[in-house]
């Protein structure tokens, strides 16, 4: 069996969209799913599984939630390995990022050329992207004002 995470767009963001632990629980378990577990109430799920094809699970997670809760759910998977990988890349080595957010938005698939040229044609003196695999690491500094107020508080 091996761990996978399946992270997913929109659970618990704004209403109507509120969905509870035990009930994405039970839809994981009624796949078969073993050992699910949900993280931080975000609607992010922790399960393990004997599948390989990760595609087909997305979809059909994607199924299954869209029958439980009402509406549809994209789904994406990461195994254990990919997300080590994420979270120790440093996308940004340069010292104007340090002391910006950091955001990593996680894609179904890789971005085609010319998507991915019209997403890094967006970088500002404030934004910079960048596209590795199936994500893309955004940083965004913070605004001037916020860190003057942060300072004095």
């Amino acid at each position: 069996m091996r761990r996978l995470f399946a992270f997913l767009r929109a659970i618990n963001a704004g209403p109507g969209r509120v969905v509870r632990m035990t009930v994405l629980c039970k839809a994981f378990e009624s796949l078969g799913f073993v050992r699910v577990a949900t993280f931080l109430g975000s609607g992010n799920i922790v399960f393990e599984t004997r599948a390989k094809n990760i595609g087909a699970l997305e979809r059909k997670i994607e199924r299954a939630l869209q029958q439980v809760i009402g509406y549809t759910v994209p789904v994406f998977i990461r195994t254990q390995a990919e997300l080590k990988e994420i979270a120790s890349l440093e996308p940004f080595k340069d010292s104007k990022t340090r002391g910006a957010d950091l955001n990593i938005i996680l894609l179904a698939s890789n971005l085609d050329a010319r998507s991915k040229a019209k997403l890094l044609a967006l970088k500002t003196k404030t934004d910079g992207f960048r596209v590795r695999g199936r994500e893309i690491y955004w940083w965004r500094a913070r605004s001037q004002a916020l860190r003057f107020t942060r300072a004095y508080l």
